[in-house]
């Protein structure tokens, strides 16, 4: 473990002020409470699955530091999985309202962390979490990924004031938990070129400092996705620890750049449409992300497969839509609760004139460098496919009920929903984003060759 990446990290985080992260350190969880929640009294929140996996244990270490419980253990049900819905934010919300002087400690991975961050974020508490599986980057981040009247957002709340990560409880979650953990991270490798390029072009500069602390350590992490599949604990301990560098980098940030770019795009279009949210389990955000990696790297083979005499300005000229045409395909494309959201950052993002004309006349002079810099970053997304098998996560969008017709689809509905500019954006600036995706799926392009899952 690199405690001194995580202790660095730790200083400019804005709401974490500790992690303990090793092995057999769950009994540290008294200790971190009393240091940062002095005279609080604790209410230990699980599912069924989560206080089996360590909650007596959790309990245990909170008496031998002399916490004082609220009352005994708010425990949901286990089956079915507890889904993040706002209904199981109102319901631990409303319980924790009245106990005066009450942190939650919580004990779980992506679903119940968020639950219990958003439900203390609404009543201006801090809380911490006690992570049972690495499973998502959000343990640390700002925000929690809840779903209501049907769709999932991220909807704003401080993170954690601390994070107890014990290796030996980590790494006996169940595998389809660490699967989406590596599904979840793997995106980082993408969205580090949608960073590059957007920084490129002048659109967002790159915060070194807040790069590091995700691409540092993020090879490492991915590296052996085989040894993660089957449980090997070191594996899961690098696999933890990126998700945890990449939510303490969001804080340093402020912003999630850093950790989500077009492959993040992708999932989130599914999880607005609701896709998956009402299946048991719940289908994981990491495993729709683990898709959109393979997607955003075979348009990014497309975009770099191009030179810089293809970057035509008359072209992208031509190709410029009005904001009522812009505005006209948004709403024809999403369904009605995501259309003024979308509207609004499809015309954030949209780019005439002489704008148009500087930005594509510096990806001009740029390209070859520029190009190679992106090649050292990217994965082929064959090799992303194989990765993703390797560990056990879905690795082709039928094998998360994503039709051929809907997954094209979703190729144009994730360039509308976000005003971050990814590699759908330059290719929509270029006017040939609409050639780039029918060529990956003509019978010889990546999804042409990779109609169906391979055996």
């Amino acid at each position: 473990m690199s405690s001194d990446l995580i202790a660095k990290a730790l200083k400019t985080a804005v709401e974490t002020k500790d992690i303990v992260f090793g092995d057999g350190v769950t009994d540290q969880t008294g200790e971190i409470f009393t240091k940062l929640f002095p005279g609080a009294k604790a209410l230990v929140v699980a599912d069924g699955n989560t206080f089996e996996a360590t909650g007596e244990e959790v309990v245990a270490s909170l008496e031998a530091a002399g916490v004082e419980f609220a009352e005994d253990p708010y425990i949901f049900p286990g089956k079915p999985t507890l889904y993040a819905g706002y209904e199981n934010v109102e319901i631990l919300r409303d319980h924790i309202a009245p106990l005066e002087n009450t942190i939650v400690c919580s004990i779980g991975s992506g679903t119940l962390n968020d639950i219990a961050k958003l439900a203390s974020g609404e009543l201006g508490r801090p809380y911490m979490n006690v992570c049972t599986a690495a499973s998502v980057d959000g343990f640390a981040a700002f925000g929690a990924s809840i779903s209501r009247d049907g769709f999932k957002i991220t909807r704003s709340c401080p993170g954690p004031a601390g994070l107890v990560a014990d290796n030996d409880v980590v790494c006996h979650a169940p595998k389809r938990l660490t699967a989406t953990g590596y599904g979840d991270l793997i995106e980082k490798i993408p969205a580090g070129a949608d960073w590059i390029l957007a920084d490129a072009l002048g659109i967002e500069p790159i915060n070194e400092y807040v790069w590091d602390m995700v691409q540092g350590p993020l090879r490492g992490s991915l590296a052996d996705p085989e040894a993660i599949g089957n449980g090997d604990k070191k594996a899961i301990e690098g696999l933890m620890e990126g998700n945890l560098m990449s939510g303490l980098a969001m804080q340093a940030g402020q912003s999630s750049r850093s950790a989500s770019g077009a492959g993040h795009q992708f999932s989130h279009t599914w999880e607005m449409e609701g896709h998956g949210l009402d299946w048991e389990p719940p289908l994981s955000h990491g495993f729709k992300v683990g898709i959109g990696t393979i997607a955003s790297c075979a348009i990014w083979e497309e975009f770099l497969a191009m030179e810089a005499e293809d970057f035509d300005v008359d072209r992208a000229l031509a190709a410029v839509k009005t904001p009522e045409q812009v505005e006209s395909e948004v709403r024809a494309a999403l369904k009605p609760r995501m259309q003024d959201e979308a509207v609004r950052h499809s015309l954030k993002k949209r780019t005439e004139g002489e704008e148009l004309v500087a930005r594509i006349e510096l990806l001009k002079e740029k390209w070859p460098e520029l190009r190679e810099r992106l090649r050292a970053q990217l994965m082929a997304p064959g090799e992303v496919m194989d990765r993703l098998k390797t560990v056990g996560a879905p690795y082709h969008p039928e094998l998360i009920e994503i039709d051929w017709d809907r997954f094209r689809q979703t190729h144009f509905k994730a360039q509308m929903i976000r005003d971050r500019y990814t590699v759908l954006d330059i290719l929509v600036d270029l006017g040939v984003y609409g050639d780039v995706v029918e060529r990956l799926f003509s019978p010889e392009g990546f999804w042409g060759r990779h109609r169906h899952p391979s055996a």
